[in-house]
């Protein structure tokens, strides 16, 4: 078991010389790779913290029923009767229109205003508290109570959060086209480096083998080569994301405090971090697998 182990720390060894055999062609070819995972990574940490700011703006959602001008006490309380034997709707809060009148004067400070009024425009009111927490669950609870006789309007007030959440949704399928695409040319990045560095060693190769070497054995120090190689981009990728998020998080702090909230930048989580660099490594592998199988097969010895 140690002489294996020796074997492969020689063989990671020579994947390195390999690497930097060439440090300026070598070192591009990481920077290519790091940026081009940064960006679908950066995009995921952005969506998070969006989802984030998204559950702390939009709280529990509420659901404001706004009764007809026309409607009376007895109007109102059948409507509660109706709200409180309902297993969707929570806590039941009723406004009444001298309550939303005298809210309305304190919040704004137009009693000259108000006070010329001839009489109170202002609706009876219902805020409801629903059980329910699904987007299309609270539409559907929405258009349900809008339809109770004298109910003039059944508003979701974070109605806006969830527009929101399905941009997040749609954004999180734009990530993982981008992240598909953007895999697919770093295999093929690696699979050229590797191609060109089988055809400098084509005749290496082919000594190789008649003396009695394995594909597998010839294999082995492109592999290595390949998942050093996405794995040094991996780095790379997570040493961008942390350096923009630092670079962002002093405008953002600026902008918490013009609006009097405490938003932070979340960086990756270490388990995100390690997913980064255990998928570089093998998209790196996989490039180097593919672009050997296709070379080596082509090399016979003569």
């Amino acid at each position: 078991m140690l002489s294996a182990l020796t074997q492969r720390v020689g063989i990671a060894r020579i994947a390195l010389r390999r690497l930097f055999a060439s440090p300026v062609a070598g070192f591009l070819n990481i920077i290519v790779i790091g940026i081009a995972l940064s960006l679908p990574t950066g995009m995921y940490v952005l969506l998070q913290n969006a989802q984030s700011l998204v559950a702390q703006l939009s709280g529990s959602p509420q659901i404001s029923l706004f009764l007809e001008m026309d409607a009376t006490s007895d109007d109102a309380t059948h409507i509660r009767q109706q709200l409180t034997q309902r297993h969707d709707v929570g806590s039941i809060e009723f406004i009444s229109r001298a309550k939303a009148l005298e809210k309305l004067q304190t919040s704004t400070g137009l009693d000259d205003v108000i006070a010329g009024l001839e009489s109170n425009p202002l609706p009876d009111a219902y805020i409801i508290s629903p059980t329910l927490s699904k987007p299309e669950e609270l539409e559907a609870l929405r258009r349900d109570l809008q339809g109770i006789p004298k109910v003039k309007l059944a508003q979701l007030d974070s109605a806006w959060a969830y527009k929101l959440e399905a941009i997040l949704e749609f954004t999180r399928v734009l990530i993982l086209v981008l992240a598909s695409l953007l895999s697919l040319a770093l295999i093929a990045v690696t699979f050229n480096t590797i191609r060109l560095q089988i055809l400098t060693q084509r005749d290496e190769i082919q000594v190789a083998k008649l003396i009695g070497a394995t594909d597998a054995f010839i294999r082995r120090p492109f592999l290595y080569f390949g998942a050093i190689q996405g794995l040094l981009g991996g780095i790379t990728a997570w040493l961008i994301i942390e350096l923009s998020l630092q670079l962002l998080k002093p405008p953002l702090a600026s902008l918490s405090q013009l609006y009097a909230s405490n938003s932070t930048l979340q960086a990756l989580t270490p388990g995100d971090s390690i997913s980064l660099l255990v998928f570089s490594a093998y998209l790196g592998w996989l490039g180097a697998w593919l672009s050997v199988a296709q070379q080596l097969s082509q090399i016979e010895p003569r």
